[in-house]
C-alpha cells in the first residue's frame, strides 16, 4: 500500500539512500534538509512523487510549518523519519558549550519538533507511525562518545513515554538503533572537542571496547529493506537494533547492570525506609 512519508535530513547517508529506495517503490515523500537544493535532480524523475523543503529542524514554528505543508501537500500522512542529527566526538571535558547545545538543538529538540508537529495529525486521521533515528549509543554509553550519548539517551527516554501515551490512538512508535555504519557520521557533518592530552589513552582504546573493526561497520544500503519493513509492518517493534552488533554488547551491558543491581539491591531496599 502506498504510503506517504516525512523524513529529515536528507542530504547524506541513511536519509538519502531511504528517500530514494521510498520514492522508486512508488511512495510519496515530503523530504527535508537544510539545502533542499540537492533533491532538484530527484524532484524532476520523481514529479509528483517527492516535496523537497528546506528546513532546520532546530526552528519550531518552520518545523510545524512543514509537516503541515506536507500533509496538505499530499492529503494526509502515515509516517514520520526523524533522521536529522550528527555526532560531536569528545569527552565530556573537552566539549565546549556551544557545541553541546547545538547537537541538543539538533538531535534531541529538532526530533521532538517534528514529533509534536505530527501527533495532531496522526491522532485526526486514526493512525500514523513515528520512526526516531537513535543509535545503539541511545542504548549504552561509549567514552568520549558522552554528549552524542545524551542526545540519544533523550529522544529514548521520551520516546518510550509516547509511545505508552499514543498506544491507543493508532499510533506506533519505533527507535531504530543502528550501530557502526560507513555513513559521514565521523565525517564532515560532526563535530570534534578540544583535544586534551589526558584522554589520548582512552580515545586509542575505543576500537577495543566497541568491537567494531573498520571492516565490520555496516553497508549502509543494507539498511533499505529494513526500513521498508519497519515502514510496512502493522505491528513494528518500538526499539530495533540495525547490524549485528547493538544486541550482543547490549547484552553484555544489560547483564553486568543487572547484576550490579542485584548485589547492591540489600542497599535500596533499605533506602526505602
Amino acid at each position: 500500500m502506498k504510503k506517504t512519508v516525512f523524513i529529515t535530513g536528507v542530504s547524506t547517508g541513511f536519509g538519502k539512500l531511504w528517500t530514494e529506495a521510498l520514492l522508486k517503490r512508488g511512495d510519496n515523500v515530503a523530504a527535508t534538509s537544510r539545502n533542499a537544493n540537492v533533491l532538484t535532480e530527484l524532484a524532476e524523475q520523481y514529479k509528483g512523487q517527492l516535496l523537497p523543503i528546506t528546513l532546520d529542524v532546530t526552528d519550531r514554528a518552520a518545523v510545524i510549518k512543514a509537516v503541515h505543508k506536507a500533509k496538505e501537500h499530499f492529503g494526509g500522512l502515515d509516517v514520520v523519519i526523524n533522521n536529522a542529527g550528527y555526532g560531536v566526538f569528545g569527552a565530556i571535558e573537552e566539549v565546549e558549550e556551544k557545541e553541546i547545545k547545538d547537537v541538543f538543538n539538533a538531535n534531541v529538540y529538532g526530533t521532538l519538533w517534528v514529533t509534536q508537529a505530527a501527533l495532531p495529525i496522526f491522532r485526526e486521521q486514526g493512525h500514523g507511525h513515528i520512526i526516531q533515528l537513535s543509535s545503539v549509543l541511545g542504548v549504552y554509553s561509549l567514552p568520549t562518545l558522552g554528549i552524542y550519548n545524551a542526545t540519544k539517551y533523550a529522544v529514548e527516554g521520551f520516546s518510550d513515554a509516547l509511545a505508552e501515551e499514543v498506544r491507543d490512538l493508532g499510533i506506533h512508535v519505533t527507535m531504530v538503533e543502528p550501530n557502526g555504519y560507513t555513513t559521514e557520521f565521523g565525517g564532515s557533518s560532526a563535530v570534534f572537542g578540544n583535544s586534551i592530552p589526558a584522554y589520548d589513552k582512552v580515545k586509542s582504546a575505543l576500537g577495543a571496547i566497541e568491537g567494531i573493526p573498520p571492516e565490520d561497520y555496516g553497508n549502509p544500503a543494507a539498511t533499505i529493506p529494513a526500513i521498508l519493513e519497519v515502514i510496512d509492518s502493522k505491528r513494528p517493534p518500538l526499539r530495533l537494533f540495525f547490524g549485528k552488533i547493538g544486541f550482543k554488547r547490549a547484552q553484555k551491558v544489560y547483564t553486568e547492570r543487572m547484576q550490579t543491581w542485584s548485589e547492591w539491591n540489600h542497599v535500596s531496599i533499605a533506602a526505602q525506609g
